[in-house]
């Protein structure tokens, strides 16, 4: 199967039905279709072969997302690239990849010199949006007729995408994904998160990112993609109105925004089916104030860029049924049908309900390897699993609870502190909107546990008092020593709160990290 055959089996079956909608406006799936395959037939047409690695640096748009499906429908090697992300991590994912086509937004064409300077394989810029000079314009690409592409004969093991991790711990790897990695993708969304009737997604983190992984699988029901070039919580929720959005996919911290904004009670939210979240672990409190707004749409997916997304489910029956009193809502589901989860020991014993190990992964969702660095895929899949780098633990029903990232681990006074257990209460605080836990230098300690805060517009709180709300809940070890109010908080290029970045100034002056 593969992506390309998702897209064509809606376009078969939906040939007239929106298929991008962006603020260039809508295009079908006849369109879509048309302008994917004469995209396809001019990359051949300037040179490329099959296999060569194709790049894609945009804002979402409809063109960037065919360009996305022209080098599958080419038999490319697709390579997402940060539209956020620092131009030294894009050149250098690109270099490492050796990528020699690059479709480019015009908003990023004052990098096209470093980019080309850095990644010496690339050949091929191609602006989507704007005709610049010495650079190849989509547009006269789709308006000229250049011979048929040759057609690709698709097989499972075939190398078809090069994913990024998103990761804030050094460079970015390369996730190799085959045609059988998007083949069990769509199978555990289909599975867990049935579409019964075309749906309408509205995309508004990164498509070369989960937005994408999300999109790809609704193609094959003539899903309606409803593209957004970045978030901004007014504009979601108006979207959702205006486009009758059935399927929405955020992560957590751009949740908060929407919770938290003077408009939440504006709009009609009532042809939402699916809420998806992931990327974190997000607040009880504020799960229940998501089902009080949204209605009982909220589903949980847990996956990373080694297995992309739909690892595990938390349906949005199993949110109503926790509400109702039981621990459940702090958990990210259960292992969706076609990926194998169990939780590890530091020997590579599987362990039982209820011991905290490390989360692995198995079957065909997990990647094929880390693009040409054995030693870290040998570290990765050790024991025959895939190794998450989360903390966490099934329950007797096989539901699986995280407590955090295993490199975060903050060693205090002899004691293990995961800080997304902190920062779990910390969001249950009616003024925090987002925050981070870090382990900073104390004499005392080794280290100390220090909560950054982002409050929400108009709050405010005391640092005693936080640290009083935590202890209630934690008691004194795990919690807060110190506290730290930030007008806004960093974040990665995919939205993802920096807790590196915050942690790092407080042990600059230590010649150490720990």
């Amino acid at each position: 199967m593969g992506v390309i055959a998702f897209f064509d089996r809606g376009a078969s079956l939906y040939p007239d039905r929106e298929c991008f909608i962006d603020a260039t406006g809508a295009r079908t799936y006849r369109e879509v279709r048309t302008r994917v395959q004469r995209i396809a037939n001019a990359l051949y047409a300037n040179g490329f072969q099959a296999g060569q690695k194709i790049g894609l640096l945009s804002p979402n748009s409809s063109s960037g997302f065919e360009s996305m499906l022209a080098a599958y429908r080419a038999g490319g090697v697709f390579v997402p690239l940060g539209a956020q992300a620092h131009i030294d991590e894009n050149i250098f994912s690109m270099h490492r990849a050796e990528v020699s086509v690059l479709f480019f937004h015009s908003s990023k064409a004052a990098y096209l010199d470093a980019l080309q300077a850095g990644c010496p394989s690339l050949t091929l810029p191609v602006c989507i949006d704007a005709k610049l000079p010495g650079v190849a314009s989509l547009e006269e690409w789709i308006a000229t007729d250049y011979p048929a592409a040759p057609q690709v004969v698709e097989t499972p093991d075939r190398v078809v995408s090069i994913y990024q991790t998103g990761g804030t711990t050094g460079r970015p790897k390369g996730c190799v994904f085959t045609t059988l990695t998007w083949d069990t993708l769509a199978a555990n969304f289909h599975a867990h998160i049935p579409v019964e009737t075309p749906p309408v997604f509205l995309a508004v983190p990164p498509i070369t990112h989960g937005a994408g992984c999300t999109a790809i699988p609704m193609l094959s029901k003539g899903g309606t993609t409803i593209l957004q070039p970045g978030f901004e919580a007014e504009a979601v929720l108006k979207a959702i109105e205006t486009h009758r959005v059935t399927h929405l996919w955020l992560p957590p911290t751009a949740i908060y925004m929407l919770l938290t904004h003077p408009s939440l009670h504006k709009y009609d939210y009532s042809s939402l089916k699916y809420f998806m979240y992931s990327a974190a672990p997000m607040s009880v409190d504020k799960l229940k104030e998501c089902i009080a707004v949204f209605g009982n749409v909220m589903v949980q997916v847990y996956g990373q860029a080694e297995a992309p997304m739909f690892a595990t489910c938390l349906n949005s029956a199993e949110h109503a049924i926790a509400e109702d009193g039981t621990h459940r809502l702090a958990s990210c589901g259960r292992p969706m049908v076609f990926t194998p989860l169990e939780i590890m020991d530091e020997d590579g014993k599987l362990l039982g309900p209820n011991e905290r190990g490390e989360v692995v992964l198995g079957g065909n969702l997990v990647m094929a390897g880390y693009y040409q660095d054995p030693d870290a895929t040998k570290e990765a899949m050790a024991h025959g699993w895939l190794h998450t780098g989360d903390i966490g633990y099934k329950d007797e029903q096989g539901y699986v609870f995280l407590i955090d990232r295993k490199k975060r681990l903050i060693i205090t006074g002899g004691f293990n502190v995961y800080p997304g257990e902190v920062e779990r209460v910390l969001l249950g605080h009616p003024a925090v909107q987002d925050c981070a836990v870090v382990g900073v230098p104390d004499e005392k300690w080794g280290e100390a546990v220090r909560a950054v805060l982002e409050l929400k517009p108009g709050a405010s709180a005391d640092a005693e008092e936080v640290i009083r709300f935590c202890k209630d809940q934690l008691g004194p070890v795990k919690s807060p020593k110190t506290v730290e109010f930030r007008d806004s908080l960093p974040r990665t290029s995919v939205g993802k709160v920096d807790a590196k970045a915050i942690r790092a100034p407080y042990w600059e002056s230590t010649g150490r990290m720990i």
